[in-house]
């Protein structure tokens, strides 16, 4: 008998606590009459079920439209040239508070210059800074009631001088930038334009040396305390003695780049014959910008020895750079650009605003160094068939693609350089002479920067007043060619060393003949100042300079830094760290004047790395570095002299005192005897070995031992270089 079927116990996975069961899905028989889809049995239950689901997924909708092209045309509007600097003012060197003081001076400083050396007036600026704050805290302990925020602005407080019972502003806060010249003055229709509207000026389409280029500067420094304080710049100017000064508060529209005048008034009597006194409110940091200042103001009678310079800084006293000279520097004439400097789309514009009748014409009258025969030539190359006429080049483009090459083709002489003033070597000399007689700083200062510190200047000079009154220097009186004490310099040795505040100085300076790149005209100066009592053991300081105006940002990135440290100041006995400046102590110079200086930036802190300039500042670097290197040979001639002529004098006794023992006579005439041969023998050899010395008067020199020309050709061999390429062709 069959055994019943045992039904077995199947482990079924337990649903985890706190979810609901699945729910079983049972299969149901279709309705009558409803027809099933394929693939819907037993079996195909699974396969049908992805297509069900692909079908009841949603399609993915498109993205809503957010604007149409004419919604987005309506929010088209123009961009004035305010608004833009307004929102980008770093461009032109207000970055920060400490930063925007120096630009705010040196842009109306810049335009002084400009406006005295083109009327041939002799400068004389005062530039003044105050602190609003101090004044302010100056007031209240002498219990005077506050001065309204207008009349601040307008400066009627004036100049207060050091005082202990307020402090000067901690970090940001209001100053007042007040820049006063003796020049021309200003004509009254064009104040407004000229500090309320950017990019308005006169210098823009000039080819000649100017330290103004595009006409942003002083309107931009406007703006920027506009923006900062809201107050207005104001401007006194006066044309002449017989006339009215006029006094103006200007604002600028920054949305329309137009000044807006809000007040202008008639000064009958003002203290300046002829001249314009520029004041603007900011917001800037004097604890950290003043040395930038300090720097600027220095470094301005540096480059510009024909002016006289008063600087009125927050509690310190008046400090005058005096001129030295009287003579104005070469006026710099306008000239025509160069055709080798033109591009082709500058050449197609000029050609439509031209209103000659032929090519020929149009060379000759648009361009400079183009003869009738130059003109002939560079036609004959473009091999024109028939008459073209300007306006026809402006129209066709290959026309004028025709005519460019022919330009690049022909050989033209290089520009007038009458455009150009260049310093000069005397002028730079004497620029050095009355800079070092002013600072009195005795090399750079612990402040990371290396460069010279007026503060510290006015420190030492206080402390060192009551030792001069006690006993006069014969050098106060100006400075004079170093000799006797002050230094290991021979009486009357060598030409180019001057005494300064006891401190003796080699000054060299050099300037290059003028070349083109771009077809603007460019020239490079170079001078340096070594020794005193700078250290020896840090870098030097570079002073660049273009057009006469400071560079102090941006030296790392500059083309003059690049060229400094580009020459092998090793060649003339400098050390010099790999990919670095020079270390000594020294002072360099470098001015580069143009027509049209290439800077990196709008704010104008650094020339870009064109190769014919780089190459223009090594090539006068090498030649001040070889007359450096001379002037060394000399000294270390005078130092071996000094170091023979001590151990003869260690000697000396010793020897006296045994003849006099064998001869039976005093040793004190025999010793004083062996002295003044001693010292006739080392004064000869160094007169021998001085290129350039006068004759020494006292004995005959003597013969030249064997061994004593050893330490000179030794020096000479440190010096020489043995690749010398940097002279023109």
């Amino acid at each position: 008998m069959a055994r019943p079927a045992v039904r077995q116990l199947e482990l079924v996975p337990a649903e985890p606590a706190g979810r609901k069961p699945a729910r079983l899905e049972v299969a149901r028989p279709p309705r009558a009459g409803v027809p099933v889809p394929a693939g819907a049995g037993a079996g195909g239950a699974a396969g049908g079920e992805a297509p069900e689901r692909a079908a009841a997924a949603p399609a993915p909708r498109a993205p809503k439209r957010r604007a149409t092209a004419e919604q987005m045309a309506q929010r088209q509007r123009e961009i004035s040239i305010s608004e833009f600097f307004t929102k980008n003012r770093h461009l032109l060197g207000f970055d920060n508070p400490s930063k925007a003081l120096l630009t705010t001076i040196k842009e109306a400083v810049d335009n002084s210059l400009d406006a005295c050396e083109e009327a041939g007036i002799l400068p004389e600026i005062t530039v003044e800074v105050r602190d609003l704050g101090y004044e302010s805290g100056l007031r209240r302990a002498k219990g005077q009631a506050e001065e309204p925020a207008p009349e601040r602005a307008r400066g009627a407080g004036g100049h207060h001088p050091p005082d202990a019972r307020s402090d000067l502003s901690k970090g940001e806060g209001r100053f007042v930038v007040v820049v006063e010249d003796n020049g021309p003055g200003i004509v009254k229709a064009q104040v407004p334009k000229i500090f309320g509207k950017l990019l308005y000026g006169s210098k823009f389409h000039r080819l000649k040396q100017s330290r103004g280029q595009q006409g942003i500067g002083i309107s931009a420094a406007a703006m920027y305390g506009q923006l900062t304080t809201g107050q207005p710049i104001r401007v006194v100017s006066r044309t002449g003695k017989a006339r009215p000064a006029h006094l103006f508060e200007i604002q600028i529209d920054t949305r329309k780049n137009d000044p807006v005048v809000t007040r202008d008034d008639e000064l009958r009597e003002w203290h300046q014959e002829h001249g314009t006194r520029v004041e603007l409110e900011i917001v800037a940091n004097w604890q950290q910008g003043q040395k930038f200042v300090n720097r600027y103001v220095e470094h301005t009678a540096l480059a510009n020895p024909h002016a006289t310079v008063h600087y009125l800084r927050p509690k310190q006293e008046r400090l005058t750079f005096p001129r030295a000279t009287d003579e104005l520097p070469k006026e710099a004439l306008e000239i025509r650009p160069h055709p080798h400097g033109v591009e082709l789309g500058a050449l197609m514009l000029m050609a439509a605003e031209s209103r000659s009748h032929d090519l020929k014409g149009f060379l000759g009258s648009s361009f400079s160094r183009v003869s009738p025969a130059v003109a002939d030539e560079i036609l004959k190359a473009a091999a024109f068939k028939g008459r073209v006429r300007p306006r026809d080049l402006a129209e066709d483009r290959h026309l004028a693609e025709s005519l460019h090459r022919a330009i690049q083709a022909t050989k033209i002489m290089a520009p007038p350089t009458n455009c150009l003033s260049p310093i000069g070597d005397a002028l730079m000399k004497k620029g050095l002479v009355s800079f070092l007689q002013v600072i009195e700083s005795e090399g750079p200062q612990e402040d990371g920067d290396g460069q010279l510190d007026l503060d510290h200047a006015t420190k030492r000079r206080a402390t060192g007043a009551s030792s001069r009154k006690a006993k006069v220097q014969p050098d106060e009186a100006g400075p004079e060619r170093a000799g006797g004490s002050g230094g290991p310099y021979p009486p009357d040795l060598e030409e180019g060393v001057e005494k300064i505040k006891g401190h003796n100085y080699f000054i060299a300076t050099v300037t290059r003949p003028p070349r083109v790149y771009r077809g603007n005209p460019f020239q490079v100066e170079v001078g340096l100042a070594y020794g005193g009592s700078w250290p020896a053991d840090k870098p030097i300081e570079l002073f660049r300079f273009a057009n006469r105006v400071p560079l102090l940002f941006q030296r790392g990135a500059c083309g003059v830094t690049e060229a400094v440290v580009k020459t092998d100041w090793r060649n003339y006995l400098l050390s010099q760290p790999r990919g670095s400046l020079p270390v000594g102590p020294m002072a360099l110079l470098v001015h580069v004047a143009s027509v049209w200086v290439p800077f990196t930036s709008e704010s104008k802190e650094a020339v870009a790395h064109y190769p014919e300039i780089i190459r223009e500042i090594q090539l006068a670097a090498q030649e001040c570095g070889r007359k450096l290197a001379t002037h060394i040979r000399k000294r270390q001639h005078a130092d071996y002299q000094a170091q023979r002529r001590s151990i003869f004098e260690l000697y000396i006794e010793e020897v006296a005192r045994a003849l006099g023992k064998i001869t039976g006579k005093s040793p004190v005439p025999i010793q004083r005897e062996f002295l003044r041969v001693a010292e006739a023998v080392t004064e000869a050899e160094l007169e021998e070995r001085s290129e350039t010395a006068p004759p020494a008067s006292g004995p005959r020199p003597r013969a030249e031992a064997p061994g004593a020309r050893a330490p000179k050709d030794a020096s000479e061999k440190v010096s020489r270089n043995p690749r010398r390429r940097d002279e023109d062709e």
